[in-house]
């Protein structure tokens, strides 16, 4: 039913891009043979419409992969710098936050490791509606920011650096097998931003896979045992994106591909002096419109990662 669905929401959009095309042609044709200015107008209407339904459109069409529908787990974390490098991390938190907010997606955090004196040394957030992952995979890599920072009593300008990753929610009909005793599990307590959500014994729970040093984390439920259950749907969710990257590095290496593709490689900057200026290093799409940026306004860079060629071919 739900494949249905999803089959059916495809077709209809067709049929609604081809009464627009209709409508719109008709008060064109009306609007030569009476000379009538508000058919002259309309047909515009119509058209601009029609563009804006087909570039979503062609946009919804680079969402074919595999896990491209599902919920996304995205985490954040601090490079080296202390301080300012766990603001920027924090920054970035908000960002992602703001901008599944402005999606309508639910948001669930699962883990929040507070900075020390400001900002988080790492975070992660469940963010659950449809093609969540299909839009994040665009930002997994390392952002950086340029700034005159506001912890620096000299004023002087500081370059920091947060990592971001993001992997597919698995469903229940994906299998990972996990061995007991490749994992070592520890308890403590949590450590969110206060108040009543922090809880009071040591019911957060911290999962080591030690053949892959893969490390999750869960704090946000009440109980230890919904803790685990959840630290392990990550567990598996980033297992089986490890296989992945595997599987195409070795496709990508036997076909001859010479650009090396990992998680490490520097995606985006935001310099806010001495100008201002946000661009992604991939596309080499770019706006000044940093402060809108940072409020989660980042569909342009999105969209132009997916449509442009970096994808070709997958």
């Amino acid at each position: 039913m739900k494949e249905r669905s999803e089959a059916q929401a495809v077709l209809d959009s067709f049929k609604i891009l081809e009464n627009l095309l209709g409508e719109a042609t008709a008060a064109l044709d009306i609007s030569k043979e009476a000379g009538d200015q508000e058919f002259l107008q309309e047909a515009y209407s119509g058209a601009a419409k029609l563009q804006a339904l087909l570039d979503k459109q062609e946009f919804l069409r680079k969402m074919r992969g595999e896990f491209d529908r599902s919920n996304a787990i995205l985490e954040v974390n601090a490079g080296s710098g202390g301080t300012e490098a766990q603001d920027w991390a924090e920054m970035l938190l908000r960002m992602y936050i703001r901008w599944a907010e402005r999606k309508g997606f639910a948001i669930e955090e699962l883990d929040y490791q507070a900075g020390e004196g400001a900002g988080i040394k790492r975070a992660a957030l469940s963010i659950q509606g449809e093609f969540a992952y299909g839009h994040l995979r665009s930002e997994t890599g390392v952002h950086r920011l340029v700034r005159i920072s506001p912890f620096d009593s000299n004023a002087r300008r500081h370059t920091s650096f947060a990592s971001i990753m993001v992997t597919p929610e698995l469903g229940d009909d994906v299998e990972i097998q996990i061995d007991e005793n490749d994992l070592k599990v520890d308890t403590y307590r949590s450590s969110g931003a206060g108040g009543q959500h922090v809880n009071k014994t040591d019911s957060a729970i911290r999962i080591t896979h030690i053949p892959s040093g893969i490390i999750v984390a869960c704090q946000t439920q009440r109980s230890q045992h919904k803790n685990r259950a959840r630290a392990m749907q990550v567990l598996r969710a980033k297992l089986f994106e490890v296989q992945r990257q595997e599987k195409q590095s070795k496709l990508k290496h036997i076909q001859g591909e010479r650009k090396k593709i990992d998680f490490g490689s520097q995606i985006r900057s935001y310099v806010m002096q001495p100008y201002q200026l946000v661009k992604d290093l991939r596309t080499d799409y770019e706006t000044s419109s940093i402060a809108n940026v940072l409020d989660g306004e980042i569909d342009s860079f999105i969209e132009s990662y997916l449509m442009s060629d970096e994808l070709n071919g997958e």
